[in-house]
Protein backbone atom coordinates (compact mmCIF):
# COMPACT_ATOMS: atom_id res chain seq x y z
CA UNK A 1 0.00 0.00 0.00
CA UNK A 2 2.57 2.67 0.63
CA UNK A 3 4.53 1.81 -2.34
CA UNK A 4 1.31 2.52 -4.38
CA UNK A 5 0.99 5.34 -2.98
CA UNK A 6 4.69 6.81 -2.79
CA UNK A 7 4.34 5.86 -6.78
CA UNK A 8 0.58 8.02 -6.60
CA UNK A 9 2.15 10.82 -5.13
CA UNK A 10 5.29 11.51 -7.38
CA UNK A 11 3.09 10.76 -10.73
CA UNK A 12 0.87 13.82 -9.36
CA UNK A 13 3.80 15.67 -8.04
CA UNK A 14 5.91 15.51 -11.75
CA UNK A 15 2.40 16.65 -13.56
CA UNK A 16 1.57 19.42 -11.07
CA UNK A 17 5.21 20.58 -11.42
CA UNK A 18 5.20 20.62 -14.84
CA UNK A 19 2.23 22.35 -15.53
CA UNK A 20 3.37 25.22 -13.16
CA UNK A 21 5.89 25.45 -15.58
CA UNK A 22 4.18 25.30 -18.92
CA UNK A 23 2.31 28.32 -17.47
CA UNK A 24 5.24 30.10 -15.93
CA UNK A 25 7.24 29.87 -19.33
CA UNK A 26 3.74 30.61 -21.55
CA UNK A 27 5.03 34.26 -22.34
CA UNK A 28 2.53 36.47 -23.75
CA UNK A 29 -0.47 37.16 -21.99
CA UNK A 30 0.13 37.53 -18.14
CA UNK A 31 -0.87 34.43 -16.31
CA UNK A 32 -3.90 35.27 -14.02
CA UNK A 33 -7.90 34.32 -14.50
CA UNK A 34 -9.23 35.62 -17.25
CA UNK A 35 -5.81 38.09 -18.13
CA UNK A 36 -4.07 40.88 -16.13
CA UNK A 37 -3.36 43.51 -19.37
CA UNK A 38 -5.07 46.27 -18.32
CA UNK A 39 -5.95 49.40 -20.83
CA UNK A 40 -4.57 52.49 -18.74
CA UNK A 41 -3.57 54.81 -21.80
CA UNK A 42 -5.89 54.62 -24.54
CA UNK A 43 -2.77 55.93 -27.16
CA UNK A 44 -1.52 52.29 -26.21
CA UNK A 45 -4.15 50.58 -27.38
CA UNK A 46 -2.52 49.11 -30.27
CA UNK A 47 0.46 48.01 -28.52
CA UNK A 48 -1.20 44.32 -27.89
CA UNK A 49 -3.56 42.46 -29.57
CA UNK A 50 -5.61 42.01 -26.19
CA UNK A 51 -6.66 44.28 -23.22
CA UNK A 52 -8.67 42.32 -20.65
CA UNK A 53 -11.39 43.58 -18.32
CA UNK A 54 -12.55 46.06 -20.06
CA UNK A 55 -15.52 48.92 -18.61
CA UNK A 56 -17.86 49.66 -20.49
CA UNK A 57 -19.86 53.04 -20.12
CA UNK A 58 -23.48 53.86 -20.51
CA UNK A 59 -22.88 54.57 -24.56
CA UNK A 60 -21.22 51.28 -25.22
CA UNK A 61 -24.10 49.22 -23.80
CA UNK A 62 -26.62 51.51 -25.78
CA UNK A 63 -24.41 51.33 -28.91
CA UNK A 64 -24.42 47.39 -28.57
CA UNK A 65 -28.28 47.68 -27.46
CA UNK A 66 -29.48 49.24 -30.22
CA UNK A 67 -27.24 47.16 -33.42
CA UNK A 68 -28.84 44.11 -31.28
CA UNK A 69 -31.73 45.43 -31.38
CA UNK A 70 -31.48 46.89 -35.38
CA UNK A 71 -30.03 43.13 -36.38
CA UNK A 72 -32.77 41.21 -34.98
CA UNK A 73 -35.51 43.34 -35.89
CA UNK A 74 -35.67 41.29 -39.32
CA UNK A 75 -36.32 37.29 -38.48
CA UNK A 76 -36.03 34.48 -40.38
CA UNK A 77 -39.29 32.98 -40.99
CA UNK A 78 -40.00 30.35 -38.65
CA UNK A 79 -41.23 27.71 -41.14
CA UNK A 80 -37.63 27.85 -42.10
CA UNK A 81 -35.85 27.76 -38.88
CA UNK A 82 -36.24 24.20 -37.80
CA UNK A 83 -34.26 22.51 -40.35
CA UNK A 84 -30.88 25.01 -38.40
CA UNK A 85 -32.29 22.33 -35.41
CA UNK A 86 -33.39 19.19 -36.76
CA UNK A 87 -30.51 19.07 -39.46
CA UNK A 88 -27.54 20.73 -36.65
CA UNK A 89 -25.58 17.46 -36.96
CA UNK A 90 -25.12 18.11 -40.52
CA UNK A 91 -24.26 21.43 -41.03
CA UNK A 92 -21.19 20.94 -38.21
CA UNK A 93 -20.57 17.31 -39.85
CA UNK A 94 -19.87 19.74 -43.41
CA UNK A 95 -18.39 22.23 -41.09
CA UNK A 96 -15.60 19.98 -39.89
CA UNK A 97 -15.58 18.22 -42.94
CA UNK A 98 -14.80 21.64 -44.74
CA UNK A 99 -11.87 22.96 -42.24
CA UNK A 100 -10.93 19.30 -40.89
CA UNK A 101 -8.28 20.90 -38.02
CA UNK A 102 -7.25 24.41 -39.14
CA UNK A 103 -10.01 26.64 -37.87
CA UNK A 104 -9.87 26.01 -34.15
CA UNK A 105 -6.69 26.55 -31.92
CA UNK A 106 -6.16 24.36 -29.36
CA UNK A 107 -6.90 25.82 -25.86
CA UNK A 108 -3.49 26.18 -23.75
CA UNK A 109 -5.44 28.23 -21.64
CA UNK A 110 -7.84 25.51 -20.44
CA UNK A 111 -5.58 24.97 -16.73
CA UNK A 112 -4.85 28.74 -15.62
CA UNK A 113 -8.89 29.13 -16.18
CA UNK A 114 -10.35 25.27 -15.08
CA UNK A 115 -7.39 23.80 -12.89
CA UNK A 116 -10.62 21.43 -11.68
CA UNK A 117 -9.68 19.44 -14.70
CA UNK A 118 -6.38 18.31 -13.05
CA UNK A 119 -7.13 15.80 -10.04
CA UNK A 120 -4.39 17.46 -8.27
CA UNK A 121 -6.90 20.10 -8.28
CA UNK A 122 -10.00 18.90 -7.61
CA UNK A 123 -8.91 17.39 -3.97
CA UNK A 124 -6.59 20.15 -3.56
CA UNK A 125 -5.13 18.40 -0.06
CA UNK A 126 -3.97 15.69 -1.86
CA UNK A 127 -2.27 18.33 -4.03
CA UNK A 128 -0.69 20.34 -1.68
CA UNK A 129 0.57 17.29 0.09
CA UNK A 130 1.90 15.80 -3.17
CA UNK A 131 4.12 19.14 -3.63
CA UNK A 132 5.40 19.20 -0.05
CA UNK A 133 6.06 15.74 0.93
CA UNK A 134 6.75 13.85 -2.25
CA UNK A 135 9.23 11.12 -1.08
CA UNK A 136 7.96 11.26 2.53
CA UNK A 137 6.86 7.80 3.63
CA UNK A 138 2.91 8.00 4.26
CA UNK A 139 1.99 4.60 6.04
CA UNK A 140 -1.61 5.99 7.12
CA UNK A 141 -4.38 8.29 5.45
CA UNK A 142 -3.42 11.16 7.46
CA UNK A 143 -1.92 14.27 6.75
CA UNK A 144 -1.31 18.12 9.11
CA UNK A 145 -3.24 21.03 8.09
CA UNK A 146 -1.94 22.68 4.73
CA UNK A 147 -2.97 26.35 4.07
CA UNK A 148 -4.54 26.55 0.67
CA UNK A 149 -5.72 29.73 -1.16
CA UNK A 150 -9.32 30.01 -3.16
CA UNK A 151 -8.77 32.38 -5.22
CA UNK A 152 -9.31 31.69 -8.93
CA UNK A 153 -6.18 32.95 -10.29
CA UNK A 154 -4.01 30.04 -8.10
CA UNK A 155 -3.56 26.61 -9.63
CA UNK A 156 -6.38 25.22 -6.69
CA UNK A 157 -9.50 24.57 -5.98
CA UNK A 158 -12.39 26.85 -4.43
CA UNK A 159 -14.47 23.28 -4.39
CA UNK A 160 -13.61 22.89 -0.66
CA UNK A 161 -14.17 25.84 1.34
CA UNK A 162 -17.08 24.07 3.54
CA UNK A 163 -14.64 21.19 4.73
CA UNK A 164 -14.24 20.83 8.48
CA UNK A 165 -10.59 20.47 8.52
CA UNK A 166 -7.68 19.54 6.50
CA UNK A 167 -6.74 16.12 7.96
CA UNK A 168 -10.64 15.18 8.05
CA UNK A 169 -10.47 15.92 4.31
CA UNK A 170 -7.47 14.14 3.26
CA UNK A 171 -8.72 10.93 4.98
CA UNK A 172 -12.32 11.64 2.99
CA UNK A 173 -10.51 11.37 -0.17
CA UNK A 174 -8.53 7.96 1.05
CA UNK A 175 -12.23 6.57 1.79
CA UNK A 176 -13.61 7.92 -1.14
CA UNK A 177 -11.24 6.64 -4.18
CA UNK A 178 -11.17 3.44 -1.80
CA UNK A 179 -15.05 2.59 -1.78
CA UNK A 180 -15.21 4.13 -5.55
CA UNK A 181 -12.40 1.58 -6.46
CA UNK A 182 -14.97 -1.29 -4.78
CA UNK A 183 -17.68 0.14 -6.73
CA UNK A 184 -16.40 0.24 -9.88
CA UNK A 185 -13.98 -3.08 -9.76
CA UNK A 186 -17.31 -4.65 -11.81
CA UNK A 187 -18.51 -2.08 -13.85
CA UNK A 188 -17.70 -2.80 -17.81
CA UNK A 189 -17.24 0.76 -19.04
CA UNK A 190 -14.41 2.47 -20.23
CA UNK A 191 -12.33 4.36 -17.56
CA UNK A 192 -14.49 1.95 -14.76
CA UNK A 193 -11.00 1.85 -12.58
CA UNK A 194 -9.99 5.42 -12.48
CA UNK A 195 -10.73 7.35 -9.79
CA UNK A 196 -10.77 10.87 -11.83
CA UNK A 197 -12.97 11.34 -14.65
CA UNK A 198 -13.50 13.86 -17.31
CA UNK A 199 -16.40 14.17 -19.90
CA UNK A 200 -15.92 17.10 -22.48
CA UNK A 201 -19.17 17.79 -24.48
CA UNK A 202 -19.45 19.41 -28.12
CA UNK A 203 -15.78 18.28 -28.15
CA UNK A 204 -15.06 19.30 -31.75
CA UNK A 205 -11.58 18.25 -33.54
CA UNK A 206 -10.11 17.77 -30.15
CA UNK A 207 -9.19 21.12 -29.26
CA UNK A 208 -9.37 20.85 -25.35
CA UNK A 209 -8.79 16.91 -25.33
CA UNK A 210 -5.12 16.72 -26.88
CA UNK A 211 -4.05 19.25 -24.07
CA UNK A 212 -6.12 18.08 -21.46
CA UNK A 213 -4.09 14.53 -22.66
CA UNK A 214 -0.96 16.06 -22.71
CA UNK A 215 -1.18 16.92 -18.57
CA UNK A 216 -3.45 13.48 -17.89
CA UNK A 217 -1.45 10.92 -18.86
CA UNK A 218 0.58 10.38 -15.45
CA UNK A 219 -2.35 10.71 -13.25
CA UNK A 220 -5.44 8.61 -12.51
CA UNK A 221 -7.59 10.14 -14.68
CA UNK A 222 -9.98 9.16 -17.78
CA UNK A 223 -11.02 11.87 -20.62
CA UNK A 224 -14.45 11.30 -22.36
CA UNK A 225 -15.88 13.05 -25.36
CA UNK A 226 -18.09 13.25 -27.52
CA UNK A 227 -19.33 15.58 -30.21
CA UNK A 228 -22.92 14.79 -32.57
CA UNK A 229 -20.46 15.27 -36.03
CA UNK A 230 -18.90 12.19 -37.03
CA UNK A 231 -16.74 13.73 -38.85
CA UNK A 232 -14.98 15.44 -35.51
CA UNK A 233 -15.16 12.53 -33.95
CA UNK A 234 -13.16 10.51 -37.04
CA UNK A 235 -10.68 13.63 -36.75
CA UNK A 236 -10.10 13.11 -32.96
CA UNK A 237 -9.69 9.44 -33.13
CA UNK A 238 -7.47 9.88 -35.93
CA UNK A 239 -4.54 12.51 -34.24
CA UNK A 240 -1.57 11.38 -33.41
CA UNK A 241 -1.91 12.06 -29.69
CA UNK A 242 -5.33 9.84 -29.28
CA UNK A 243 -4.68 7.42 -26.76
CA UNK A 244 -7.83 5.19 -25.90
CA UNK A 245 -6.17 3.35 -22.76
CA UNK A 246 -6.92 7.23 -21.55
CA UNK A 247 -9.65 8.43 -23.82
CA UNK A 248 -12.93 7.35 -25.44
CA UNK A 249 -14.10 9.51 -28.47
CA UNK A 250 -18.06 8.61 -29.31
CA UNK A 251 -20.42 10.34 -31.38
CA UNK A 252 -23.61 11.54 -29.07
CA UNK A 253 -26.12 13.98 -29.54
CA UNK A 254 -26.49 15.68 -25.61
CA UNK A 255 -29.70 17.01 -26.84
CA UNK A 256 -31.64 13.24 -26.93
CA UNK A 257 -32.11 12.59 -23.87
CA UNK A 258 -32.84 8.31 -24.75
CA UNK A 259 -29.38 8.72 -26.53
CA UNK A 260 -27.34 6.43 -22.97
CA UNK A 261 -23.68 7.80 -22.37
CA UNK A 262 -21.01 5.26 -21.93
CA UNK A 263 -20.80 5.46 -18.32
CA UNK A 264 -23.08 5.44 -15.43
CA UNK A 265 -24.86 8.18 -13.72
CA UNK A 266 -22.72 10.08 -10.88
CA UNK A 267 -19.31 8.85 -12.18
CA UNK A 268 -17.90 12.23 -13.59
CA UNK A 269 -15.68 14.44 -11.73
CA UNK A 270 -15.99 17.14 -13.81
CA UNK A 271 -18.31 18.41 -17.28
CA UNK A 272 -16.47 20.76 -19.44
CA UNK A 273 -18.70 22.35 -22.07
CA UNK A 274 -16.74 25.24 -24.47
CA UNK A 275 -18.56 27.29 -26.70
CA UNK A 276 -21.20 24.37 -27.17
CA UNK A 277 -24.12 25.16 -25.69
CA UNK A 278 -24.41 28.64 -27.20
CA UNK A 279 -24.99 26.30 -30.62
CA UNK A 280 -28.30 24.81 -29.13
CA UNK A 281 -31.94 25.99 -29.47
CA UNK A 282 -32.01 28.23 -26.46
CA UNK A 283 -35.41 26.56 -25.65
CA UNK A 284 -33.50 22.77 -25.43
CA UNK A 285 -30.27 24.13 -23.40
CA UNK A 286 -31.79 23.99 -19.90
CA UNK A 287 -32.84 20.13 -20.37
CA UNK A 288 -29.33 19.41 -21.98
CA UNK A 289 -27.82 20.94 -18.66
CA UNK A 290 -30.68 18.93 -16.31
CA UNK A 291 -29.28 15.69 -17.95
CA UNK A 292 -25.78 16.31 -17.74
CA UNK A 293 -25.69 17.24 -14.66
CA UNK A 294 -27.17 13.87 -13.60
CA UNK A 295 -23.55 12.36 -14.74
CA UNK A 296 -22.01 14.13 -12.01
CA UNK A 297 -20.58 12.83 -8.79
CA UNK A 298 -21.53 14.84 -5.37
CA UNK A 299 -18.99 17.61 -5.62
CA UNK A 300 -18.26 17.36 -9.08
CA UNK A 301 -18.19 20.35 -11.03
CA UNK A 302 -19.48 21.76 -14.57
CA UNK A 303 -17.09 24.21 -16.46
CA UNK A 304 -18.62 26.53 -18.67
CA UNK A 305 -17.09 29.14 -21.14
CA UNK A 306 -19.64 30.69 -24.19
CA UNK A 307 -20.34 33.78 -25.48
CA UNK A 308 -21.74 36.70 -23.72
CA UNK A 309 -24.51 39.69 -24.46
CA UNK A 310 -23.50 41.73 -27.27
CA UNK A 311 -20.43 40.59 -28.10
CA UNK A 312 -18.63 41.69 -31.33
CA UNK A 313 -19.86 38.46 -33.58
CA UNK A 314 -23.39 39.49 -32.48
CA UNK A 315 -23.51 43.06 -33.09
CA UNK A 316 -21.66 42.16 -37.11
CA UNK A 317 -24.82 39.83 -37.76
CA UNK A 318 -26.63 41.19 -41.00
CA UNK A 319 -31.03 41.62 -40.55
CA UNK A 320 -32.66 38.31 -41.77
CA UNK A 321 -30.06 35.90 -39.41
CA UNK A 322 -31.80 36.44 -36.26
CA UNK A 323 -34.45 33.17 -35.43
CA UNK A 324 -35.27 34.02 -32.07
CA UNK A 325 -34.30 37.25 -29.33
CA UNK A 326 -29.65 36.74 -29.29
CA UNK A 327 -30.07 33.61 -31.13
CA UNK A 328 -29.05 33.71 -34.80
CA UNK A 329 -28.06 31.82 -37.17
CA UNK A 330 -24.49 31.66 -39.76
CA UNK A 331 -23.70 31.74 -42.82
CA UNK A 332 -22.82 27.85 -42.94
CA UNK A 333 -26.35 27.10 -40.89
CA UNK A 334 -24.30 26.69 -37.48
CA UNK A 335 -26.10 28.62 -34.73
CA UNK A 336 -25.26 30.82 -31.78
CA UNK A 337 -26.86 31.91 -28.76
CA UNK A 338 -25.42 34.98 -26.14
CA UNK A 339 -25.81 34.90 -22.50
CA UNK A 340 -26.02 36.48 -19.62
CA UNK A 341 -24.65 36.62 -16.04
CA UNK A 342 -28.16 35.67 -14.84
CA UNK A 343 -28.92 33.41 -17.38
CA UNK A 344 -26.56 31.19 -17.24
CA UNK A 345 -27.13 31.23 -13.23
CA UNK A 346 -30.50 30.56 -13.64
CA UNK A 347 -29.41 27.47 -16.19
CA UNK A 348 -27.20 25.85 -13.84
CA UNK A 349 -29.35 26.57 -10.67
CA UNK A 350 -32.41 25.15 -12.00
CA UNK A 351 -30.15 22.04 -12.51
CA UNK A 352 -29.56 22.13 -9.19
CA UNK A 353 -25.52 23.04 -9.25
CA UNK A 354 -23.72 25.58 -6.57
CA UNK A 355 -22.14 28.66 -8.06
CA UNK A 356 -18.77 28.57 -7.36
CA UNK A 357 -17.91 30.88 -10.25
CA UNK A 358 -19.83 33.24 -12.63
CA UNK A 359 -18.03 35.70 -14.33
CA UNK A 360 -18.59 38.23 -17.34
CA UNK A 361 -14.88 38.26 -19.43
CA UNK A 362 -15.09 41.54 -21.66
CA UNK A 363 -11.98 42.37 -23.15
CA UNK A 364 -10.32 44.49 -26.22
CA UNK A 365 -9.46 42.46 -29.21
CA UNK A 366 -7.24 44.67 -31.34
CA UNK A 367 -5.87 44.13 -35.00
CA UNK A 368 -3.20 46.25 -35.17
CA UNK A 369 -2.70 45.70 -38.48
CA UNK A 370 -6.51 47.43 -39.75
CA UNK A 371 -6.62 49.09 -36.60
CA UNK A 372 -9.49 47.91 -35.86
CA UNK A 373 -11.12 47.22 -32.31
CA UNK A 374 -13.18 44.56 -31.40
CA UNK A 375 -15.29 44.37 -27.86
CA UNK A 376 -15.71 40.78 -27.20
CA UNK A 377 -17.71 39.74 -24.45
CA UNK A 378 -17.29 35.63 -22.89
CA UNK A 379 -19.14 33.90 -19.80
CA UNK A 380 -17.04 32.11 -18.00
CA UNK A 381 -18.19 29.90 -15.27
CA UNK A 382 -18.28 26.92 -12.84
CA UNK A 383 -20.76 24.94 -11.08
CA UNK A 384 -20.55 22.44 -8.46
CA UNK A 385 -22.86 19.67 -7.48
CA UNK A 386 -24.01 19.91 -4.03
CA UNK A 387 -22.50 17.08 -1.26
CA UNK A 388 -23.87 16.25 2.07
CA UNK A 389 -20.87 17.98 3.53
CA UNK A 390 -21.00 21.44 2.00
CA UNK A 391 -24.49 21.65 2.95
CA UNK A 392 -24.27 20.98 6.09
Amino acid sequence: MHKLWSASVTKLGKVFFKLSMRLKSSGGRPSASLGSRILTNPDDIFQHNMWDHVQWTEEDRENAFQKAKENSSVRLPLKEQDKFDTAASQYWDKFYETHQTKFFKDRRWLFLEFPELLPSAAKEQVANICLDHQYAAIPQCRAPGVDTESGHHQLTDPLHHHRHTDAFHFQECCQEVAAEKHETDNASFPGQLVSFRILEVGCGVGNSVFPILDNIRETDSFLYCCDFSPQAIQLVKGHPHYDDSVCHAFVHDICDETSSFPFPPQSLDVILAVFVLSSIHPQRIQGVVNHLSTYLKQGGVFLFRDYGRYDHSQLRFKKGQCLSENFYTRGDGTCVYFFTKEEVHHLFSQAGLQEIQNLEDRRLQVNRGKKVVMRRVWMQSKYRKSDLLSTS
